[in-house]
């Protein structure tokens, strides 16, 4: 590793290497060169004076890249497609010249960026659902378990762990659809050439239309795609780009919301993510436990929700057929969205496989709160044994101050029951007004409602999609 340099902290500390090898310029330039054979062979299969020795030289010739010559070439040149041709020219020289014939540059500038980010979209989709498997199962194991709710980050009516989890659930699976339909939508740009009115490729066919279109359909074959773009300038439309970054994005949200979360929960000690037996937590503190991979994937998320903004002017700003200032912003934004979003997925596998959850922790935290949250439940028996509504609300109301004050100004445990119990207003004991604070009987649906959105939603995704799962990623339900 170089020291004396900047290198990209995306590349060497968070994304993956699979996802650091599609945004390499090795695999960037293969791209190309596979362009570039597939369109000689169409071009040839059309009857364009190309041989078959020529193609053979081409594809023998195809992973070996002279880098340095490239570079070497781009030093007078000052254009990086042009280098390219020029190395790739030097190891072929019976193809070299047919190579790159009726293009511009962004036959493989456009359509290998479109193959790449159909590919990271791919990978990103399977990490995804793996996440979404996890979670999943996590959901299932604690859909009974009663747990505070929070509204304002206050203690709120119950819920249980699992119906939480569906609510981290229910986002990343709308990220997975939405990623799902652009990996399936993505197009292909086609050959069109200059400023996209496939003039060259016309004049290479002596005007013959119905070749320029056998030519595109030909080279969107060779590649997977259904067809190529009905139109475009010289570049395919950098709303694409925006389209792309808009999913990217909303996945950041989604991790940010979850990892955000699981920082609350962590900080009173319900729920933590994983933490290895020599990780250390602080310079200075020994006892401490961040949730350090929470933290880092709210600080890649925020990185990833900014970066949105510069796919969004490159699209608005890219006049009339194109102008250059999109380049370098789009490499940029671009492989910095997709290596983002896949190190924030490698860091929730890690955290999702390894949760640990703190029953007592959760249980004794309801049972402080449980008092004031059955108030209500309190309320209506009262009035079913002959009460009067409004007096009791307010008598009741009386007696939760002062027990929340006892609480907060004391440090003493909650008496809000036992305060209930001397008012004869109530006609309650102590021992009946304990018998109705089983923490399940204030979870609602909460439990029923996990089991069917896991049942009803999940189950069927994954067992659609079960040649993306992992071993261990698996929903029991």
């Amino acid at each position: 590793m170089e020291h004396g340099s900047y290198e990209s902290e995306l590349a060497t500390r968070y994304a993956s290497r699979e996802m650091c090898r599609l945004f390499s310029q090795a695999h960037r330039v293969r791209t190309w060169r596979a362009l570039w054979i597939a369109l000689a062979k169409a071009e040839r299969e059309l009857g364009l004076p190309i041989t078959a020795e020529q193609i053979e030289e081409l594809e023998r010739q195809a992973d070996s890249i002279d880098f340095a010559a490239a570079a070497r070439r781009e030093e007078v040149c000052r254009h990086e497609v042009m280098a390219h041709i020029y190395a790739y020219g030097l190891a072929c020289p019976k193809a070299r010249g047919i190579l790159h014939l009726g293009a511009t540059s962004c036959f493989v500038l456009d359509n290998g960026d479109l193959l790449t980010m159909r590919e990271g979209l791919a990978l990103l989709r399977r990490k995804l659902l793996n996440v979404l498997a996890l979670l999943g199962d996590f959901a299932d194991r604690h859909q009974s378990l009663p747990c505070l709710g929070y509204t304002h980050l206050q203690p709120a009516q119950l819920t249980t762990l699992g119906k939480r989890a569906t609510l981290w659930l229910a986002d990343f699976l709308a990220d997975w659809r939405e990623l799902d339909r652009q990996l399936t939508a993505l197009p292909f740009r086609g050959a069109k050439g200059a400023t996209g009115t496939q003039e060259s490729f016309l004049a290479l066919f002596d005007g013959d239309a119905a070749k320029v279109d056998a030519l595109e359909e030909k080279l969107a074959a060779a590649f997977g795609f259904a067809e190529p773009l009905s139109v475009c300038g010289q570049t395919y439309s950098r709303k694409v780009d925006f389209q792309v970054a808009a999913v990217l994005a909303g996945l950041c949200q989604s991790a940010y919301k979850f990892a955000g979360d699981l920082r609350v929960l962590q900080s009173v000690h319900e729920v933590e993510e994983p933490f290895g037996q020599s990780q250390v937590g602080s310079s200075a503190m020994p006892y401490k436990r961040n949730p350090m991979k929470c933290e880092r994937v709210c600080a890649l998320a925020r990185y990833g929700m900014a970066a949105l903004q510069n796919p969004l002017f490159t699209a608005a700003s890219q006049y009339f057929e194109r102008t250059l200032d999109d380049s370098a912003n789009k490499r940029l934004a671009m492989a910095g969205l997709f290596l983002t979003c896949d190190g924030i997925l490698e860091l929730l596998l890690d955290i999702c496989a390894g949760l640990t959850v703190y029953p007592k922790v959760i249980a004794r935290r309801v049972e402080e709160e449980l008092p004031f949250l059955a108030s209500e439940e309190i309320l209506m028996r009262a009035v079913k044994a002959g009460g009067d509504r409004q007096a009791l609300h307010e008598r009741l109301r009386r007696h939760s101050m002062a027990a929340g004050r006892r609480v907060k100004e004391e440090g003493l445990p909650g008496d809000l029951l036992e305060r209930v119990a001397a008012d004869p207003a109530f006609g309650m004991d102590l021992a009946q007004l304990k018998a109705l604070l089983d923490p399940a009987a204030f979870t609602g649906l909460a439990a029923r409602q996990t089991c069917r959105f896991l049942q009803r939603e999940l189950a069927p995704l994954l067992a659609q999609h079960a040649d993306l799962l992992g071993m261990h990623a698996h929903l029991n339900v």
